[in-house]
């Protein structure tokens, strides 16, 4: 009998470094970064696939309220039906969110059944391999184990964090340690080391056993997230989550709240083509390129340049003689920047933001 599994897609996020395209109401995920679907319909679609070793449930879409309309009109289009919209008043990080999908889970089907958690707005280019990595996940995960996936490293990538292997189980590793997001020469020994993979971000764990171990290691965000989920409203499939209760969360990430603490944490290796799409320069490496290696999207004209992005919503956008840049132009925006500085949008959304510019976030 094929394991039974829930998909959770996290949807709530702004996606701040694609800025100017992401914004909080019509975030990265909302957005056809990779293909002609957006990032949260190549998202349900990779989770609604069939296979001998597992059954993919109806998903749980995790999002927050000036996203539900956008996402949810994206979703019938594709002709996908979530078991349910959690709409979350307040953002309280991936710990929540996970207490949260695994009570749900767990009053509608059981404590057997099991839970995927993955982000909305990551591209996985092989499918087939994410499945059968999630089937060697599901034989650990049925037996208490709680799950992430592990990507081989192609850099010494300060950008992620990074999960050292233990012993072997089955298809998988016992989880060594965790390091958060290391300088580049920490970065370069873990991959000389062999013995690293960046963290994807993406867990598979049954209902009660995440909750136990949670109850375990952090009750506070037991307590408060199921609070939430007991004075939710739900009007037809959309559930939006208690506000008081939710908003008395800590706000803390499923990786710090319980991987970094259980004994139970396993990593199995994922060769599956994964970006977390976190920058324009990620997204840049990517994409289909011309035969100098400039990519664009929209209204662009490019001419005697090289290795550079250029994307317009609108405005004609021309660059000629210049390499390695990404340039954006919004209705009301425009961002210019040195692809091996891409990181630096994020000083450009706190300046905004400083600067009380929210009509431009």
């Amino acid at each position: 009998m094929a394991v039974r599994i829930v998909p959770v897609i996290m949807s709530g996020g702004s996606g701040t470094r694609l800025w100017p395209l992401s914004r909080a109401a019509h975030p990265k995920q909302l957005h056809p970064l990779v293909t002609e679907l957006s990032m949260v319909q190549e998202t349900a679609r990779r989770v609604a696939a069939t296979s001998k070793d597992f059954k993919f449930e109806a998903p749980i879409i995790v999002l927050n309220e000036s996203q539900y309309i956008r996402a949810r009109g994206q979703l019938d289009e594709l002709g996908c039906v979530p078991a349910c919209y959690v709409v979350e008043p307040v953002g309280r990080n991936t710990a929540p969110v996970a207490a949260v999908a695994a009570e749900l889970v767990r009053r509608e089907l059981g404590d057997d059944v099991l839970v995927l958690l993955l982000p909305a707005d990551h591209h996985i280019r092989d499918i087939e391999g994410f499945h059968q990595a999630i089937a060697h996940g599901a034989a650990l995960a049925a037996q208490g184990q709680l799950v992430t996936f592990g990507i081989e490293p192609a850099g010494p990538e300060t950008g992620y964090g990074y999960i050292r292997r233990g012993e072997p189980v089955s298809a998988g590793f016992h989880v060594s340690a965790f390091t958060e997001k290391p300088d580049v020469e920490t970065a370069k020994t873990f991959l000389a080391s062999g013995e690293y993979y960046w963290n994807a971000g993406i867990f598979l764990f049954g209902a009660g056993a995440l909750l136990a171990e949670l109850e375990l290691y952090c009750s506070e965000v037991a307590r408060c997230s199921l609070a939430a989920v007991s004075g939710a409203e739900m009007t037809g499939t959309k559930l939006t989550l208690d506000l008081a209760a939710f908003e008395a969360c800590p706000s803390i990430s499923f990786d710090y709240a319980v991987m970094e603490r259980t004994s139970r944490a396993v990593v199995v290796p994922a060769d599956i083509g994964w970006s977390d799409v976190g920058s324009w320069d990620a997204l840049w490496s990517i994409s289909d390129k011309d035969e100098h290696g400039n990519a664009s999207r929209g209204n662009v004209s490019i001419h005697a340049s090289e290795n550079s992005f250029v994307i317009s919503d609108g405005a004609k956008v021309a660059i000629h003689g210049v390499k390695d840049l990404i340039v954006v132009a919004t209705g009301d925006a425009v961002l210019v920047i040195h692809r091996d500085d891409a990181q630096g949008v994020k000083k450009i959304v706190d300046a905004l933001k400083e600067a009380g510019h929210d009509d431009l976030l």
